[in-house]
């Protein structure tokens, strides 16, 4: 199964609050459900507890926390990828994707 969140990736991450009260903050990982059609935009992160902040769109659009470990956790209870991260997806501002 992809790693959601990788060393490498992890390094290069804002902290959690480090874009807070930025106009536009940008937005570094995609996340993606192909079962429940859900996206999670991260743009900062904690690698202590994994918890992320981001642009979060499932039943309504909103900004909020995720946690990485429990969506590892949901795809090895599933025994597959329900939650993958876009390998090519590059770093853009939220506005790119905030309304889409």
């Amino acid at each position: 199964m992809q790693a959601l969140m990788t060393e490498e990736i992890a390094k290069g991450l804002p902290a959690l609050y480090a874009q807070d009260g930025a106009d536009d903050p940008t937005v570094f990982v995609h996340y993606f459900s192909c079962v429940s059609g859900w996206d999670w935009w991260l743009t900062e992160y904690d690698p202590a507890t994994g918890e992320a902040f981001g642009l979060v769109r499932g039943l309504a659009e909103e900004w909020g926390y995720f946690s990485i470990p429990e969506m590892e956790g949901l795809n090895r209870s599933k025994g597959f990828g329900a939650i993958e991260r876009g390998e090519r997806f590059s770093p853009a501002p939220a506005s790119r994707i905030e309304g889409r």
